[in-house]
């Protein structure tokens, strides 16, 4: 005896959707740059809820997190565009402050006809404006929107005060229904010449016996009937009564209001997760830095950083489905600006029928001033329209006058120009400086040499001490404190390494100190000997690496131990690596000027570009990628005991 299921699958219709979740797939991967991970993503979650929705018992719950400007909200406006549920899509923004008409989720889901248990799409954007712990981790009494802790639960939104808000419009409706028909009776009973006075709007019998939209659209709303709001408002009073008698009888109306089979998004940015998110201003540290950095972002670092913001309880209702955007690459920026000048030529051509030709300098210019890494593609778009497309214009006027229909644009780094070439007949020079450039011009020359020589010691000593070259070495950057900066690759710390991070730490200033004389070297040391002390107060208090303090003298309140009985060790360590660090120094004197005044020169080297001067000195350092983990060969030397 075979079972027969309950719910008709139709196969013919699931394939065709499938084929259509295929091409939407292919079709967002083209119109978005480096997140073809995440659509890729995104489409199999999806596919369950968009093919079968039927077998759904609870919602769909999809997360999104990342850095600003990765193409969060924007992809999932396209997804709902291309499957064609715009009329069943709601976008809410949930947050602690007053600023909407409502505190709950049902009423916004109401408002937008989402509640009829039908597939539906609610993204819940900006997520990380509403919390229910605040910064100092208490938990907020009376937050709004609870009910939204509710619908991540099990997609069930209960009718909040449902059997009195019935109870108390079936009374008033009765009431009222009774004061029409006295009315009516009273009109019927009264003479004819004073029934004109009585009835000034001329109303029969039958007009004022039906229900009328606007209480039709109540009696819909409150008692969740399925007949349209038209069928209800052309139904007799008597009728409609007797219906909503039935309705409250039979319970149904009570029930909470199911959204199992709707596809729940949450979007954020997560800056506890994404610790590099607050350098907005950073122009200078290659993309692909960032993006190694994010690319080590897991499900748990998301979850830890939920756990700031919400109690345990809410971090499991947003379930385990996390997508991570990971910053976009170098290559992706670069993809990203071809992608538009393209779109520039050929609006021209359509628009105005001129032939427009673009170097592959202007590719490097908007680069250069438009790609803020942690703030995504925003700020290249902008920086494309000033570039660009302002400049354009002015060509193109000139273009129209003398009917001059091609031209051909270049940039001179060497001149600060932009070159127009105008079919060939007339040449346009216009002065230009991009915003970013212009800010790296105006480095005071005497401030770029003491940067680089400070740089170069971080650089010099971090290359003898790990073998590696730094992943950026920049002396002139987007800053008007002009500071610099030597990128390191992910060191684990072991007490080894710990020392040698230390010294690079105290190579800056040693450096100016051997090349400039103590006198003239700068406060720009007091970070790096401040992150240098930190490091050594952990490696005698915290983590016991001084033979002399076994103690663990981290603890606080009833456990804490004297610090101060520490503090002889920490300046004896502190000034036996100061010692170490300028022996290194001294001896790779002719290495450190060397680098330094290449530094200087071109303001920023590359691995590649270091790896060689290094060589001519006689050290190897090696290049390595930007998520390269510097770790010691515990497995070989396990295997060797």
């Amino acid at each position: 005896m075979s079972i027969q299921p309950k719910i008709n699958i139709n196969l013919e219709e699931i394939n065709a959707k499938k084929q259509r979740l295929e091409i939407i797939k292919i079709e967002l991967k083209r119109e978005f740059i480096g997140i073809d991970y995440i659509i890729e993503e995104l489409v199999d979650y999806i596919q369950i809820w968009y093919l079968m929705p039927e077998i759904l018992t609870r919602p769909i719950i999809v997360n999104l997190w990342g850095m600003t400007g990765v193409g969060k909200t924007d992809l999932i406006r396209k997804l709902v565009s291309k499957l064609e549920y715009q009329d069943r899509f709601v976008e809410v923004e949930l947050s602690n402050g007053e600023s909407t008409w409502n505190s709950n989720v049902s009423s916004i889901l109401e408002t937008n006809g989402i509640n009829n248990a039908k597939p539906a799409i609610v993204l819940f954007d900006e997520i990380q404006r509403f919390y229910t712990i605040d910064s100092e981790g208490k938990h907020l009494l009376n937050t709004r929107f609870q009910d939204f802790w509710e619908l991540l639960s099990d997609g069930k939104l209960a009718k909040r005060d449902a059997k009195e808000s019935i109870d108390d419009y079936l009374q008033r409706y009765l009431y009222a229904a009774m004061q029409r028909q006295k009315r009516k009776q009273k009109l019927k009973d009264a003479p004819p010449m004073t029934q004109d006075s009585m009835n000034p709007n001329g109303f029969s019998e039958d007009e004022e016996a039906t229900v009328g939209v606007w209480e039709a659209q109540s009696l819909k709303k409150i008692f969740d009937l399925k007949e349209t709001v038209n069928e209800i408002a052309e139904m007799r009073e008597e009728d409609v009564l007797m219906m909503m008698q039935q309705t409250r009888q039979k319970k149904k109306v009570y029930e909470p209001i199911n959204h199992s089979k709707t596809l729940i998004i949450i979007s954020g940015n997560l800056d506890e997760a994404y610790s590099m998110a607050n350098e907005t201003g950073e122009t200078d540290i290659e993309a692909d830095i960032f993006r190694a950095y994010t690319e080590k972002i897991t499900i748990v670092d998301i979850k830890n950083a939920l756990s700031r913001k919400f109690k345990p309880e809410q971090v499991a209702r947003f379930g385990n489905i996390h997508l991570i955007y990971k910053s976009l690459r170098k290559i992706d920026f670069e993809h990203l600006i071809q992608e538009e000048l393209v779109k520039i030529i050929k609006k021209n051509k359509e628009h105005f029928g001129i032939d427009i030709e673009i170097s592959q300098n202007f590719n490097h210019l908007i680069y250069q001033n438009g790609v803020f890494p942690v703030q995504g593609v925003r700020p290249v778009f902008s920086s494309i329209t000033d570039i660009v497309e302002a400049n354009l214009s002015k060509f193109l006027f000139e273009a129209f006058m003398g009917n001059l229909m091609h031209i051909a644009m270049d940039y001179d780094f060497d001149k600060k120009q932009i070159i127009a070439q105008l079919a060939g007949k007339r040449t346009i020079e216009l002065d230009y400086v991009g915003k970013i450039d212009q800010i790296r011009q105006n480095n005071s020359p005497d401030m770029v040499a003491n940067i680089a020589v400070h740089e170069s010691g971080h650089a010099i000593v971090y290359g003898i001490l790990l073998g590696l070259a730094p992943l950026q070495l920049k002396s002139r950057v987007a800053s008007r404190y002009a500071q610099g900066f030597s990128f390191p690759h992910l060191i684990h710390l072991s007490k080894e390494n710990i020392i040698n991070k230390i010294k690079v730490f105290l190579a800056g200033g040693i450096a100016e100190e051997i090349i400039f004389g103590e006198q003239k070297a700068t406060i720009s040391r007091s970070f790096d000997r401040e992150e240098a002390t930190s490091m050594i107060m952990e490696y005698i208090r915290k983590y016991g690496f001084d033979k002399n303090f076994q103690a663990y003298y981290a603890h606080s309140g009833p456990y804490s131990m004297d610090l101060s009985v520490t503090d002889w060790a920490i300046e004896r360590m502190i000034r036996d690596l100061t010692k170490e660090t300028q022996e290194i120094l001294e001896k790779n004197k002719e290495f450190l000027v060397f680098l330094s005044k290449e530094l200087a020169k071109k303001g920023s080297l590359k691995p590649l570009q270091v790896v060689p001067i290094a060589l001519k000195f006689g050290h190897i350092f090696e290049v390595r990628e930007e998520n390269y983990l510097h770790l010691a060969e515990y497995e070989e030397l396990l295997n060797e005991q």
